[in-house]
C-alpha cells in the first residue's frame, strides 16, 4: 500500500471535474466501473462482476484488470492537474499475481510522483470473494499531462 502523500489539488472543484470527465468515458460506463472514493492523488473504483467480465475458465479477464488499472491511475493523476489540463496514458505495466474468482473487483489508483509533463502512478487490484479480499494484480503507469 502506498502511503498517503497528502497531495493538494490545483483547483477546488476537482471532484466535479472527475465525475464530468467520467461521463464522457463511454467504455468505462459500458464495462461497468464506478467510483467508490475520489481524493487528491487517489481513486478507488469497483466493478460488480458479470459473466461478460470473465475469461473461459471463469477468472476475471486480464483485459478487464488492465483496463481497471489504467482508468484508476489515469483518474488519480487527473485529480492533480490544472483545470484546463487532462492526462493520457504513456505507459502501463500490469503484473498479474493471482487468478481472480469472486463477485467484485476493487482497484486503488495512487499518484506517487508529479512532474510538469509526466505523472507516475501505481494501482492495486483486488477481488472480493466469500473469504475476503485477494490481490490479483498491481500496475505502474505513466500519465502525460496535456492541454484540453
Amino acid at each position: 500500500m502506498i502511503e498517503n502523500l497528502d497531495w493538494k489539488p490545483l483547483y477546488p472543484d476537482f471532484e466535479q471535474k472527475i465525475v464530468e470527465k467520467s461521463r464522457g468515458n463511454l467504455f468505462m460506463q459500458d464495462v461497468g466501473f464506478y467510483f467508490n472514493k475520489i481524493e487528491p492523488g487517489y481513486i478507488e473504483m469497483h466493478l460488480t462482476l458479470e459473466k461478460k467480465h470473465l475469461q473461459q475458465m471463469g477468472f476475471v479477464h486480464g483485459g478487464v484488470t488492465a483496463t481497471m488499472a489504467d482508468i484508476t491511475t489515469g483518474f488519480a493523476a487527473f485529480t492533480l492537474v490544472k483545470k484546463e489540463q487532462s492526462v493520457v496514458t504513456v505507459d502501463l505495466k500490469v503484473n498479474y499475481i493471482n487468478p481472480g474468482k469472486g463477485n467484485k473487483l476493487i482497484a486503488k489508483g495512487h499518484v506517487y510522483k508529479v512532474g510538469s509533463k509526466l505523472i507516475f502512478c501505481k494501482s492495486e487490484i483486488f477481488i472480493e470473494h466469500e473469504n475476503g479480499l485477494t490481490q490479483i494484480a498491481f500496475a505502474d503507469s505513466i500519465m502525460a499531462v496535456i492541454s484540453e
